[in-house]
């Protein structure tokens, strides 16, 4: 099941979601792509969203207006399907309308592989150059012998003391739980989260794992009319 919080309001960029890309809203063109690998809900809080899921024979359910995160919009969604602890969910965020299928269907894959732990948690990054590694907004991860992520962070880590050659990895803000995975961590709390504004940073303070792989990538999110614009110039040359 793959779940996409799509939350109407956005400071940055208002009713995000619904902006049309090259005619076709933002995050039916997410779910289009998602629909093709598993089964697709829309999470959401407003009507009109739901109307136009509608439209385009996408699922979707009404969440409340009060989350603090898509995750816990996710977790509310997953209960009202009522979905069972070891359901494998993925939270796909509304603002990915390039997301490539295959990197949905290797979280999946990945989540089989460590279904038996304790906590089932999956995400996954690309490689970046120094350069990219600079920007606040693509938040950097580095992981332990086991690609297991050790720690996020929107500065630029791991500190390159002496100007060595250098690869980065950014992360990608898609996630795979099993269900009952979810549920605890929309429990967890930790201090940094709130510093680094970082909602995945509760897994690691509070002891447990995230398994990270990386992918290749064309995609974007889109958080500024920037991005929009870039958004719209990647549409028009892929028709």
């Amino acid at each position: 099941m793959i779940i996409i919080p799509a939350r109407l309001a956005s400071s940055r960029l208002p009713k995000k979601v619904l902006v049309e890309i090259d005619g076709i809203p933002m995050v039916i063109r997410t779910a289009l792509i998602a629909k093709d690998v598993d089964d697709v809900v829309i999470a959401t809080d407003s009507q009109e969203v739901m109307q136009i899921a509608k439209k385009y024979s996408i699922d979707a359910v009404m969440t409340s207006p009060h989350h603090k995160s898509g995750t816990d919009r996710i977790k509310q969604a997953s209960d009202i399907l009522q979905l069972k602890a070891d359901d494998f969910i993925i939270n796909l965020q509304a603002d990915e309308p390039f997301i490539e299928g295959q990197i949905l269907l290797d979280i999946k894959r990945s989540l089989m592989e460590i279904r038996q732990r304790d906590f089932v948690m999956v995400s996954c990054y690309k490689l970046i150059d120094e350069l990219s590694a600079e920007e606040a907004n693509l938040v950097k991860v580095i992981l332990d012998k086991n690609s297991d992520a050790i720690y996020f962070s929107r500065s630029k880590i791991p500190y390159n003391r002496d100007n060595s050659v250098h690869q980065y990895k950014g992360h990608i803000g898609i996630y795979g739980f099993d269900k009952r995975s979810l549920d605890i961590f929309c429990q967890l709390t930790a201090p940094i989260e709130d510093i680094e504004k970082l909602e995945q940073l509760r897994v690691i303070y509070n002891g447990y794992k995230i398994k990270m792989i990386e992918v290749k990538t064309n995609s974007f999110g889109i958080d500024t009319i920037e991005d929009l614009n870039k958004a719209q110039i990647y549409a028009r040359s892929r028709n």
